[in-house]
């Protein structure tokens, strides 16, 4: 991954904690602070990750792997060890995922999440959480910016990722105000890339796996709903550079604000596949947002963030790993 961070980005050698470490963000974020000279604790249940997206950090003198289900509770190897740098990933993040798993995905939102802030308290250290524009629900607003409080079904069939995400934030923000933890808070929105697993339902792998096939390509409603896809060698530099942002305490969203719609991009990707997979139209899913796209204003401002690389570039990119 070219990190393309500014020169003044500090290149620390110091301990890092990375909670849904073989997931696909976790796996490109433990990539990239290796990269950096960091040392990295990398923990995953394995229940969403995959071990093939770290089989390549094997045997790396920096990266130490840990086995654990962290919603019952923190391992004795991480809940007495202290770190600089706190990164908190795990969760499930995909509707196949989190409503297959909804309990868990409540519990590694909001138990882990305490533990860890506490953990962050003791270490002195900061800590990074992962939320989500699932945060604004089927949003009324358009592009979202942080400061919309969401349109969130608290009972639907999201409901656990979604409030789940949600407990998160205020967690962060409690333990900042009362016992002033060093927090920050990144909004994520699709995200795309190469080790995104093929089976969990997301709109890109689905409609790549289905066009290499020459399947039919099913498109879910009449296809008008929208999403805006960032590359993810462009989203984990927005991470890299809100944890080091100084005073970034409320959340901050890192997505592409160019909108596609699901047809358009369906179509879009057979013909990069040169597949002749017709399309179809399926039904439409409980609580499926019309229109996902951040305000990204914040992110330009305080980070001097945005994403770089074009979607055909990002696209020719994930297809060829999928052929592969």
């Amino acid at each position: 991954m070219k990190l393309d961070l500014p020169s003044t980005y500090p290149n620390r050698s110091g301990r890092v904690l990375l909670t849904g470490a073989a997931g696909f963000l976790g796996s490109h974020l433990a990539d990239a602070l290796l990269e950096l000279g960091q040392h990295v604790t990398g923990v995953d249940s394995l229940t969403t990750g995959s071990r093939g997206n770290i089989a390549h950090l094997e045997g790396h003198e920096r990266f130490t792997f840990v086995q654990a289900d962290l919603a019952a509770g923190l391992p004795p190897a991480i809940a007495h060890a202290s770190f600089d740098r706190i990164w908190h990933l795990a969760s499930p993040a995909s509707p196949i995922g989190y409503v297959r798993r909804q309990v868990l995905t409540l519990k590694v939102n909001a138990l882990a999440t305490m533990e860890l802030l506490e953990l962050a308290g003791r270490c002195a250290a900061r800590i990074f959480l992962a939320s989500t524009s699932e945060c604004y629900g089927d949003p009324l607003e358009h592009p979202q910016k942080e400061t919309y409080w969401g349109h969130v079904n608290p009972v639907g069939m999201r409901s656990m990722y979604d409030e789940g995400k949600r407990f998160l934030e205020a967690a962060a923000m409690a333990y900042h105000r009362e016992q002033n933890v060093d927090t920050r808070i990144v909004r994520i929105f699709n995200t795309y890339g190469p080790r995104l697993a093929a089976n969990d339902g997301r709109v890109v792998t689905n409609f790549i796996q289905q066009a290499l096939a020459n399947q039919p390509i099913t498109v879910q409603g009449d296809g008008s709903q929208t999403r805006s896809l960032c590359y993810v060698d462009d989203e984990i530099r927005g991470f890299l550079l809100l944890m080091e942002s100084p005073d970034a305490h409320m959340p901050v969203n890192i997505g592409n604000p160019q909108e596609v719609s699901v047809l358009e991009l369906a179509r879009e990707i057979r013909d990069m596949v040169g597949s002749t997979s017709p399309i179809v139209h399926t039904a439409l899913p409980p609580d499926d947002p019309k229109r996902r796209c951040p305000d990204i204003s914040l992110a330009r401002k305080l980070l001097g963030w945005e994403p770089k690389i074009p979607r055909q570039e990002g696209l020719r990119r994930t297809i060829a790993f999928y052929r592969r």
